[in-house]
């Protein structure tokens, strides 16, 4: 199996998996889970949406997907409550971005939020220099005015600091993956990076990718590879994203650890909810990639 194949497989089964099992993610007003869950899966519809590399049965099933989100939060309803609600919160913006990316869009909200970045500067707010990121990254897609340096932000940030890698553990794995996301709009703009930071990850995310591997933390591993995907060229050996691949279940969900996850149906598509998310979005910009760039097709 070349990494072009794995890459396809892992798409199609995870957006397959997710799609038939939708019906199992419904709002709970008194779990943030679930309203998080929802923006992930918006984020992965759009995202497949965007690359315009997946085949028609599954472009139908992301459409499916990100219409079950945007239902279930009241077609942004949900979010303008909440922003209105707790006018210091970033998160409605960080979730609304993924439908704004596809084309819906909720005025009121947009204005409300025009209005409190007037006013309410996220620069004043406490967060993780990661999450600083993610918010100025919204507001640039949404079309709201950043109201902070991209550079300047990326510069704060673990990645920005070309921290010695050894230091790396999994939290700080993930702020290092998210900033890459973020920098480079899910792998839109690899240009986002600065040529420290690719030189950085160029050395040293296969090294990372084989610890990880090593120890079955798949859900990392997945995001370690949409990493991959938002370098100008991918690092990653092919052996990755075959590997990857044979770790997806037949019905195409992919696990989070070596650990057996939950038989119900319900309970198992909560629990693996999040890494078959990740499945979707590597696969998708790993095909996208490789398609598009043939000089380094494996």
């Amino acid at each position: 199996m070349t990494a072009t194949v794995a890459a396809h497989r892992l798409a199609e089964s995870a957006t397959g998996w997710l799609n038939g099992g939708i019906h199992h993610l419904r709002l709970d007003p008194d779990d943030d889970e679930t309203y998080k869950s929802l923006g992930e899966t918006a984020l992965a519809a759009a995202i497949i949406l965007r690359e315009g590399v997946a085949g028609a049965g599954q472009q139908h099933a992301a459409h499916d997907l990100l219409e079950h989100a945007w239902q279930e939060l009241g077609r942004g309803d949900v979010l303008y409550a909440r922003q209105a609600g707790n006018p210091a919160s970033a998160d409605p913006l960080e979730i609304y971005v993924h439908f704004a990316r596809a084309g819906l869009r909720h005025p009121a909200l947009e204005e409300l939020l025009r209005h409190l970045r007037r006013t309410c500067p996220e620069h004043a707010m406490e967060m993780l220099p990661n999450r600083r990121l993610a918010v100025a990254n919204a507001a640039r897609a949404t079309g709201l005015e950043p109201s902070a340096d991209m550079t300047a932000l990326a510069a704060r940030t673990w990645l920005g600091a070309a921290t010695a890698p050894w230091l790396v553990d999994r939290a700080t794995a993930y702020c290092m993956t998210h900033t890459v996301f973020h920098l480079t709009d899910w792998g839109a703009d690899p240009g986002g990076l600065t040529p420290e930071m690719v030189g950085y990850l160029e050395l040293w995310l296969p090294v990372w990718l084989d610890v990880w591997t090593e120890i079955a933390q798949w859900d990392l591993v997945g995001e370690l590879l949409i990493v991959d995907a938002c370098l100008p060229a991918p690092v990653c050996p092919p052996e990755a994203w075959t590997g990857l691949a044979e770790v997806q279940r037949p019905d195409g969900r992919l696990p989070r650890d070596a650990q057996p996850g939950p038989d119900e149906p319900g309970e198992a598509f909560l629990h693996d909810h999040h890494p078959t998310v990740v499945a979707a979005i590597a696969g998708t910009l790993g095909l996208s990639r490789r398609l598009h760039a043939p000089a380094v097709v494996v």
